[in-house]
This record gives structure tokens, C-alpha cells and sequence, in this order.
């Protein structure tokens, strides 16, 4: 969707930082996501880990 936003900006303004910038934010956006995906995921093992020394 940022993409989208930030190529309808560039399209408008003709301004290339905008674009750069609301692409970049989508990549943080994005390693943001994959890093909380990990962590629960790693949260899940943990989890079935104890379960199963129970």
C-alpha cells in the first residue's frame, strides 16, 4: 500500500526523494514485521520446548 502512496506522490509532485523515502519507510515497515514474526515464532519453540519437559 505504501508503494502505491508513494508512487501516486511522485506522480504528483514529480519529487523522487518522496518516493524514496515512503519506499524506505515500507522497508522498515516490512523488517519490522518479519522480526515479530521470529520472535514469536522463536516465543512458540520456546513454549513447546517446556511443554514437552513437562
Amino acid at each position: 500500500m505504501i508503494k502505491q502512496i508513494a508512487w501516486n506522490t511522485f506522480k504528483n509532485t514529480g519529487s523522487i526523494d518522496s518516493y524514496l523515502e515512503l519506499t524506505k519507510v515500507e522497508n522498515i515497515e516490512r523488517n519490522i514485521s518479519k522480526k515479530l514474526e521470529k520472535k514469536e515464532l522463536n516465543n512458540v519453540e520456546q513454549n513447546i520446548k517446556k511443554d514437552i519437559q513437562l
